[in-house]
């Protein structure tokens, strides 16, 4: 019978015993996969994003090849140096320190950096799901980044975030996509054991 040996960092399950020795199980390393393999279209849909009026349900109209001025901030803010591109290139230099390889080289534009940086990633994935000692960090950051992305992109209002109430008596701020949180008392919770959790109360001001 396989055996459950200790718990996943990103979600707080429990590892089984074929997945001894990882930080992050099976079922969070596929996760982040596939938020890193959706990064780079929405990426390149990003710069349809930037002209008002997109990014909403509608098609925003312009008689000239570049977006008219003022730009959306949100989108521009993720396009551009400092965005979605320089999260994924900050974290393989990281990786690359750890594991002593020469500091990575971008070629070309932005775009192309994406798709490089997000195959080089996916390339050392396996590896950041075993060794990296912020893994969980790692899975978080990709995750809201492609959410912001998406939000951008497609006008949706943020996740609705919900205050549950730990035994210990701390709040804990989740979302339905939230996979596990530890609550500063050291109690752990995976996805599903978050759920069960009560609300918390509601301070009402006197």
């Amino acid at each position: 019978m396989t055996v459950s040996t200790a718990a996943c960092v990103v979600c707080h399950s429990a590892l089984w015993q074929d997945e001894a020795g990882r930080l992050a199980c099976r079922r969070c390393t596929l996760r982040i996969s596939d938020d890193l393999a959706a990064l780079p279209g929405l990426y390149v849909q990003l710069g349809g994003a930037l002209m008002p009026g997109s990014g909403a349900g509608g098609p925003a109209v312009s008689g000239s090849r570049t977006a008219p001025l003022p730009l959306r901030l949100a989108p521009l803010s993720l396009a551009a140096r400092g965005g979605v591109v320089t999260v994924l290139q900050t974290w393989l230099v990281d990786v690359h320190e750890l594991l002593q390889y020469p500091h990575p080289r971008w070629e070309g534009d932005l775009v192309g950096q994406c798709h490089q940086v997000v195959a080089r990633l996916q390339l050392l994935l396996p590896w950041i799901a075993e060794n990296h000692p912020a893994v969980d960090d790692f899975a978080h950051e990709v995750r809201r980044t492609r959410a912001e992305c998406e939000q951008v992109i497609t006008g949706e209002r943020p996740v609705r975030t919900v205050a549950v109430a730990c035994p210990c008596g701390a709040v804990l701020r989740i979302t339905l996509d939230t996979l596990g949180r530890r609550c500063v008392c050291g109690a752990q919770y995976g996805q599903a054991e978050l759920r069960d959790l009560p609300l918390a109360e509601r301070r009402v001001a006197a």
